[in-house]
């Protein structure tokens, strides 16, 4: 695609359609992109996006949506467990695939989608857009260039508020959202645990409806994880504390413990600190950018720029993806072992899970 302008797709045009349009429209021609169709079940929600982005609408023409020559990349913003279908449709029209989080609800519809993209040799890609934050970045190479030694303590905690009006139609249930606070809330944080310290081989957990009583899936879990390099740790996810705190990630061990809330570097500690570590902190680059702690929209649309930036490098240069199918199907497998414990009352061995 050397050259040539890359034209984008969305299929469902609900809130987070939006930050992937505005993702692409400030890329624009500085990277040769542009959007050129919307696709959703429902009229005027599809048409108010058209009008909004400027872009033709299909509502039950999708084949003619798909077949489009103008469109190279299929954003996949439909309700979690609706993800599968609409990506079916785009890999057997030859369109890559950007799919929100998370991939599908279950390993088996994950797998579909990954086995049919690899015979048509399409690219997935998955928004785990943390994991591209300033924060993250620094953590992992901490982790891998060993500065941390041996890991005691890889913890997670995810203490957001969502009001009753929230939820309302597919969130909180089984089958369009695949679970509550964990599936859709903390799924970010549970990515960015396995990506920074593996996926744990033993997961036991709990979960509850404390405060939602109406819906059918968690508002609060809680998970005693187990790692391959025998470091412990846990995971605390809800959505009924108020006001809500920042997603909080913490990494320990026996030379350095470190912290970081949202994007933002918060602890920085090592035995041997080098003269980089405390700008780590003071830097102004050292802030979030934007909490969904209390909100599902106060983040922005940067991270969902960089990684359909990273689509794009990876379409002209034929670069690996930042995270690609395989590595959010390990987060999926990652959360349904924790409502697989939380349900039989027994730890789960996630050690076959791993992709």
């Amino acid at each position: 695609m050397n050259g040539r302008p890359i034209g984008f797709g969305i299929v469902g045009t609900g809130m987070i359609a939006n930050y992937h349009a505005k993702a692409i429209r400030a890329m624009g021609e500085a990277y040769g992109v542009r959007l050129a169709g919307a696709l959703d079940s429902v009229l005027e929600r599809a048409r108010h996006f058209a009008q909004e982005n400027d872009v033709p609408y299909y509502t039950d023409a999708a084949e003619a949506f798909f077949a489009s020559p103008e469109i190279q990349v299929v954003c996949i913003t439909t309700p979690s467990g609706a993800h599968l279908e609409p990506a079916l449709q785009a890999i057997r029209a030859g369109k890559h695939l950007i799919v929100e989080k998370p991939l599908e609800i279950t390993v088996e519809r994950v797998d579909t989608l990954l086995a049919e993209a690899q015979s048509a040799h399409i690219k997935v890609a998955a928004i785990f857009q943390a994991r591209l934050s300033r924060g993250a970045k620094a953590l992992k190479q901490a982790i891998e260039a060993g500065r941390f030694g041996r890991l005691s303590l890889c913890s997670a905690y995810i203490k957001w508020h969502r009001s009753a009006a929230y939820y309302t139609g597919w969130k909180g249930t089984l089958t369009m959202d695949g679970g509550g606070a964990v599936m859709n809330q903390a799924i970010h944080a549970v990515d960015l645990l396995q990506w920074l310290a593996g996926m744990p081989e033993e997961i036991f957990a709990f979960k509850a409806r404390r405060v939602h009583r109406g819906i059918e899936a968690e508002d609060t879990a809680c998970a005693a994880l187990r790692f391959g390099s025998g470091a412990l740790g846990t995971i605390e996810a809800t959505t009924a504390a108020y006001p809500g705190w920042e997603r909080r990630i913490e990494i320990c061990g026996e030379f350095g413990s470190a912290a970081i809330e949202d994007d933002r570097i918060v602890r920085w500690e090592f035995r041997e600190p080098t003269a980089a570590d405390a700008a780590l902190l003071t830097s102004p680059e050292n802030a979030t950018s934007g909490s969904g702690a209390g909100a599902p929209d106060q983040i922005n649309f940067e991270g969902h720029q960089r990684q359909i930036e990273d689509m794009v490098l990876s379409l002209r240069n034929g670069t690996p993806l930042l995270v690609d199918g395989a590595q959010a199907r390990n987060t999926v497998a990652f959360v349904r072992a924790l409502y697989e414990s939380a349900e039989r009352g027994l730890p789960v061995n996630l050690a076959s899970s791993v992709c």
